[in-house]
């Protein structure tokens, strides 16, 4: 396993009261990028938040055919190799197929694992094989008990610095819920518990990206 990994893992595991997750969902542009990494970075050292920068470059599973997916994978690596270069920040960002993971791992701190596809094994065991830290969003359609056993197919790969997502639970059509109660739940996964606040307050293949008057409620 990566110790730089281990030593990450740790210095977030013991974070007071939290480590953040933040940056744009997609890769937009590398002078965008640039500058949101260096104004989150010198909100989060004010406050003395940890800071891990996330964005995507490749949004797999957007609703329209016609939606702006990111730059893809080796144009956006490269962009968040300089981010994490030019400001020394450790670097989250997610994957979709298991022959994505090994390129993946060689610039990212944490690999994401997307909701939709938290119990894929193969995925799962690929990207537990870089040595990253591999952090598994829970499927909106999954109660937060199957994390559990998400969890567990990282750590039967050796990879034992795993953590899981709260991001809203299915509520009818185009709708989700959040269910405090599961933050409390997926700690059966015995692993530090991550809540995508953005996320979980979208409306899935709405126009509206987040009810954003819920998030201070949420945090």
């Amino acid at each position: 396993m990566d110790p730089s990994a281990a030593l990450l893992f740790n210095h977030l595991k013991g974070a007071d009261p939290f480590f953040l997750l933040a940056g744009p969902n997609v890769i937009e542009s590398e002078e965008h990028i640039l500058r949101m990494a260096k104004n989150i970075k010198t909100i989060a050292s004010e406050v003395g938040i940890p800071l891990v920068f996330k964005s995507s470059f490749d949004k797999a599973n957007r609703t329209s055919s016609k939606s702006f997916r990111g730059p893809g994978m080796v144009e956006g690596l490269k962009i968040l190799e300089k981010v994490k270069i030019a400001y020394d920040i450790p670097i989250v960002t997610d994957v979709h197929e298991s022959i994505q993971c090994e390129a993946v791992g060689r610039v990212a701190d944490i690999i994401q694992i997307p909701a939709f596809l938290c119990r894929q094994t193969d995925l799962l065991v690929a990207a537990a094989k870089t040595g990253k830290i591999i952090n598994i969003k829970k499927g909106q359609f999954c109660a937060p008990s199957v994390m559990t056993n998400s969890a567990e197919k990282v750590r039967l790969a050796g990879n034992p610095n795993v953590m899981v997502c709260e991001r809203g639970t299915m509520f009818g059509y185009n709708d989700l819920i959040v269910d405090p109660r599961n933050l409390e739940w997926m700690r059966e996964a015995n692993c530090p518990i991550v809540a995508d606040i953005t996320h979980s307050l979208q409306q899935p293949a709405g126009k509206k990206v987040c009810l954003v008057l819920f998030i201070p409620i949420f945090v």
